[in-house]
């Protein structure tokens, strides 16, 4: 089982990453609250990853915290919950904000999420909250809120690429294109687009 990856950030192309340890690149799935944080291309990363063994293929996830790795391990123990899903919920809200939805039994909240309907809130709420009752919650500041730091470069591609993001995260076409029309105009990256779309769905 591969637990952690420590190597140089290559690519960046939300919601994977390729990250080359001594020389092979290991292609990661990460949500974007773990995303966010990660620094600029070629910068050295350290990310807690989980391996999940389909027929097909072999998906690696990877975590800025070894909370968000186990929060994402408790979620798709939840039945109709697997990883893909696990990884929309956890790019939408961040650990602490989806424990407060669980013992607030907000599920208007969590059917805001992609994938997720009336049915799965309430499972999603009635399976995570024993399991989530010794969650300490953090004061680090939310991932989701705007990095600081030089306005990026325009890029032309921006909105195509915060649309197909967010369809990757589990996002309706029509609903993604929804989401950056309404903050289009706002950011000049893809990133920092998808960043508000995500953050204007959490308000």
């Amino acid at each position: 089982m591969i637990g952690r990856i420590k190597g140089l950030l290559e690519e960046k192309n939300a919601p994977q990453i390729l990250v080359d340890v001594n020389g092979v690149g290991y292609e990661i799935e990460a949500p974007m609250t773990t995303f966010f944080q990660l620094g600029a291309i070629g910068t050295q990363v350290i990310l807690y990853t989980h391996l999940t063994v389909r027929e097909d293929a072999h998906l690696l996830y990877g975590f800025i915290s070894k909370r968000d790795r186990t929060l994402f391990k408790t979620l798709i123990k939840v039945n109709g919950v697997g990883p893909k899903m696990a990884l929309g919920i956890l790019s939408s809200l961040d650990a602490d904000q989806f424990v407060s939805c669980i013992h607030a039994e907000d599920t208007a909240a969590l059917v805001k999420l992609p994938g997720i309907g009336k049915k799965t809130a309430e499972r999603l709420v009635i399976e995570m909250k024993d399991r989530l009752k010794d969650w300490e919650g953090t004061a680090a500041p939310l991932p989701l809120e705007a990095a600081s730091g030089n306005t990026p470069a325009v890029d032309p591609n921006a909105e195509f690429e915060a649309e197909s993001a967010l369809i990757a995260l589990g996002y309706k076409p029509q609903n993604a294109t929804k989401m950056i029309n309404a903050v289009k105009g706002q950011a000049d990256s893809s990133e920092d687009l998808i960043r508000l779309a995500l953050k204007s769905l959490a308000q």
